[in-house]
C-alpha cells in the first residue's frame, strides 16, 4: 500500500467520526473489521446511530454497492436475496434476480438481524462466511466486503449462536452519556455530513496490498503466550471462543499492525480483544480488566511473587537477629556468670538471701556470625536486587513502548491504554518499594553481630519462591 497509508486512514477515521458523539471506538472497529474482510454487530437500543455508522462505512470504499434492510419476523427471503426469476421458473430452474440485493452488495446493513427466520439465517451464514450465495443449482460469488448487523438482544438458540459467531466484532452501543448530551444536541444542529473525497477512498487494490502486508506481519512468542493464557482463562469463566474465531482474531490484529506500518503485532494490540471475544458488555469489561492488569507484566516478576521473595529474606534476617547461642569462653567451656546476673535478678525479685548469687549458665548470648555467613547472605540479596533492577528496567521500557504505541495507534481505545499505563505505573512503584525493602534487609545482614574470627560457615540459601520462570 502507498507510503501515505497511515495518514490516509487517519483522515478517513476523522471524516467518519465527524458529528458522531461517543462513537469513536465503534467507528474505528467497524472500519478495521471491514479492512480485514470481517463483519460487525452493533448491540443496543434504537436511535444510537447504528445505521448511520453503516452508511458512512459504505462511503469509504470506491464504487461500493450498498444494501440496507430492516428485518421483522414476517420478512421473506425475497427482501434480502431478490425475487424469483419468472423466466428461470418457466425453464424449471429456481433462481433469483440478485441485482441490487444483498448478494450483489459490497457493504450491507441488516437491522434487527436476529428477527429473520431460520431459512434467511441459514442463507446468511454461507454468504457472510464464504461470500457465496446458493442461487438455484449453482453458487454465486458475492462481492461483499463487510456486513454490519444490528440488534437489541441476541437470542439463545443453536442457529442464532452460529450466526452470532459470524460477526467477529461485537460492539455494545449505548445512548450518549450525560457528559456528552450537550455535544449531541450541538451536533444535531449540523445535519449535513460530507463523505470522504476520492483521494481518500479505498479500492480493491488497496485492500489487496494491505492483506499482503498483513500476511508478512510477525506474531511474537510472548504475544501467543498471552493468547494461550487468556484461552485457559476463558475455559474457567465459560466464555466460548471457537478455533475459527481465534484464527480470525489474529488475522485482524495483523491487519491492524500492517495498517500502521508495523512489522509485528504488539502486546498492546490485545487490548482490542474484549470486542472480539466476549459476547456482551459485562463480560467484555471483565476481559478488559484481565488484559489491563497483565499486559507488560511478566507473571514470574509480578509484584505479588516478588513480595513473597523479599519477605522470605526479611523473615530470615529477623530470625538471625533473634537467634541465641550458648556462651563459650576461649577454651571452649561454657561461661558462668554469677555477679552481673545475680545483681539483675536480685533487683527484680528482691532476693534478700542472695539465692540468685549461685553460678548460672549465661545461655542467652546473642548469636554472632562469621564473615563467610554474612558475605553469603549479602551475595544472595545482591543477586535478588540485580533481578529486581532488571525487571524495573523492563517495566520502564514497557511504559515507554506503550506511550509510543498510543501516539501512532489508529484503532485502540484510549480508556484501555490509560488503564494499562496506570497498571504499569503501579507495578513500577511496587517494584521500587520492594527494592527498598531488599536493600534494607541487605543493610540488616551487614549489621549482624560478628565473630572475632570467621568460622567459615556458609548458610543455606534463603528458601523462597523461584524467579526463574519467564
Amino acid at each position: 500500500m502507498q507510503p501515505d497509508r497511515v495518514a490516509r486512514l487517519r483522515a478517513l477515521i476523522d471524516t467518519l467520526e465527524h458529528g458522531l458523539v461517543e462513537r469513536r471506538q465503534s467507528v474505528r472497529l467497524c472500519l478495521l473489521a471491514a479492512l480485514t474482510g470481517e463483519h460487525t454487530l452493533f448491540i443496543g437500543p434504537p436511535g444510537t446511530a447504528k445505521s448511520e455508522l453503516a452508511r458512512r462505512l459504505h462511503t469509504v470504499f470506491r464504487d461500493a454497492r450498498y444494501f440496507e434492510r430492516l428485518l421483522t419476523r414476517f420478512s421473506v427471503p425475497e427482501e434480502l436475496f431478490g425475487p424469483l426469476s419468472i423466466k428461470a421458473l418457466e425453464e424449471d430452474r429456481y433462481e433469483r434476480h440478485t441485482d441490487g440485493f444483498l448478494p450483489d452488495a459490497s457493504i450491507a446493513f441488516i437491522d434487527e438481524v436476529f428477527k429473520a427466520n431460520s431459512a434467511i439465517l441459514n442463507a446468511l451464514l454461507t454468504l457472510l462466511n464464504e461470500r457465496e450465495f446458493d442461487n438455484g443449482a449453482g453458487r454465486q460469488s458475492c462481492p461483499l466486503i463487510s456486513a454490519v448487523g444490528a440488534t437489541n438482544v441476541v437470542p439463545e438458540d443453536e442457529i442464532a449462536e452460529a450466526f452470532f459467531d459470524r460477526f467477529l466484532v461485537r460492539l455494545p452501543v449505548a445512548a450518549v452519556s450525560s457528559e456528552g448530551f450537550s455535544a449531541l444536541l450541538e451536533a444535531g444542529r449540523a445535519r449535513d455530513w460530507t463523505p470522504p473525497g476520492p483521494e481518500l477512498t479505498l479500492d480493491g487494490d488497496d485492500l489487496a496490498r494491505l492483506a499482503a502486508d498483513a500476511a508478512a506481519v510477525e506474531v511474537p512468542a510472548n504475544f501467543v503466550a498471552v493468547l494461550a493464557e487468556l484461552r485457559q482463562h476463558f475455559a474457567v469463566v465459560t466464555i466460548h471462543v471457537s478455533d475459527r474465531r481465534w484464527v480470525k482474531i489474529v488475522w485482524l490484529l495483523r491487519v491492524a499492525a500492517a495498517s500502521e506500518g508495523r512489522p509485528a503485532v504488539a502486546l498492546w494490540d490485545l487490548l482490542l480483544l474484549p470486542w472480539l471475544t466476549a459476547p456482551d458488555a459485562p463480560r467484555q469489561a471483565a476481559v478488559a480488566d484481565w488484559l489491563a492488569a497483565r499486559l507488560g507484566v511478566r507473571e514470574a516478576f509480578s509484584p505479588a511473587r516478588l513480595t513473597r521473595v523479599v519477605a522470605a529474606f526479611v523473615s530470615q534476617l529477623d530470625a538471625e537477629l533473634k537467634a541465641n547461642d550458648l556462651d563459650y569462653d576461649e577454651s571452649g567451656r561454657l561461661k558462668f556468670s554469677a555477679t552481673e546476673l545475680a545483681t539483675e535478678l536480685a533487683d527484680e525479685i528482691g532476693d534478700a538471701k542472695g539465692g540468685a548469687a549461685a553460678p548460672r549458665l549465661s545461655y542467652n548470648r546473642r548469636r554472632r556470625y562469621g564473615e563467610s555467613h554474612i558475605g553469603a547472605r549479602v551475595r544472595q540479596i545482591d543477586s535478588l536486587l540485580e533481578r529486581i533492577a532488571g525487571y524495573a528496567r523492563e517495566i520502564a521500557g514497557q511504559r515507554e513502548n506503550l506511550a509510543a504505541y498510543v501516539l501512532q495507534s489508529l484503532w485502540l481505545n484510549e480508556g484501555l491504554t490509560a488503564r494499562a499505563a496506570v497498571n504499569l505505573a503501579a507495578t513500577a512503584a511496587a517494584i521500587d518499594e520492594l527494592a527498598a525493602r531488599a536493600k534494607a534487609a541487605r543493610a540488616g545482614f551487614l549489621d549482624l553481630p560478628r565473630l572475632e574470627r570467621d568460622n567459615g560457615t556458609v548458610p543455606e540459601p534463603v528458601a523462597h519462591e523461584s524467579l526463574d520462570a519467564a
